[in-house]
């Protein structure tokens, strides 16, 4: 039993295409919310994102009483959470692009453009590509999942906080996670058979 989901809703993420998804999943009780009280109460916090690191930030801190709320939530009640794409990215301590822009600070590392050593490798990271788990974790299996981003999350700790990997021109992070939190570079939601196995975990997760 999954219990109540709040998909956070701060102008920012594909809400619709990410509920759909997580309701083929199995998932019977969505509340597409920016209201932070709702948050507050939920049983599992999805946090989608999409488009630029500052703008996704400042939009999620304009959100009366939100990050208060996953703190809270996250970090104190401790309930699954699920971050996807730039909402992975957000749970960094904090992004580089167009400037520099505090994070959530839940994982330690920074985001930061990608830069691949082989020439071929086009930005945006754009398509299908391999999910290659680099410690173990209850939610991650090898696969293909769908990326689009131009930037990626460093650890700067040694690769701690890094769950899995990708491999576009040199290493990218896919996963990262810690405790009773997960965030995802691919999109689940466009990810197919792989993606929608992953949301099953993450509904039936008891970390």
């Amino acid at each position: 039993m999954s219990g109540r989901i709040a998909l956070i809703d701060y102008g920012a993420g594909n809400l619709h295409s990410v509920a759909n998804a997580l309701k083929a999943a199995g998932a019977t009780s969505i509340d597409i919310t920016s209201n932070a009280a709702v948050v507050a109460c939920a049983d599992r916090i999805v946090l989608p994102g999409v488009g630029a690191y500052g703008a996704c930030a400042s939009a999620l801190r304009a959100v009366r009483g939100m990050t208060e709320a996953l703190n809270v939530r996250v970090l104190g009640g401790g309930v699954p959470f699920l971050g996807i794409c730039v909402g992975m990215q957000l749970m960094a301590e904090a992004g580089e692009e167009f400037g520099t822009h505090a994070g959530l600070g839940w994982i330690r590392g920074k985001v930061r453009p990608l830069t691949p050593a082989d020439p071929t490798a086009k930005v945006p990271h754009m398509g299908w590509n391999d999910v290659v788990p680099a410690v173990p974790h209850p939610l991650i299996e090898p696969g293909e999942a769908y990326f689009l981003h131009s930037f990626g999350f460093e650890s700067d700790r040694k690769g701690e906080g890094i769950v899995a990997t990708t491999e576009h021109g040199g290493q990218v992070t896919a996963a990262i996670g810690r405790d009773n939190m997960l965030g995802v570079q691919f999109h689940p939601e466009k990810s197919q058979r792989y993606g929608l196995a992953l949301l099953e975990r993450f509904l039936a997760w008891r970390p």
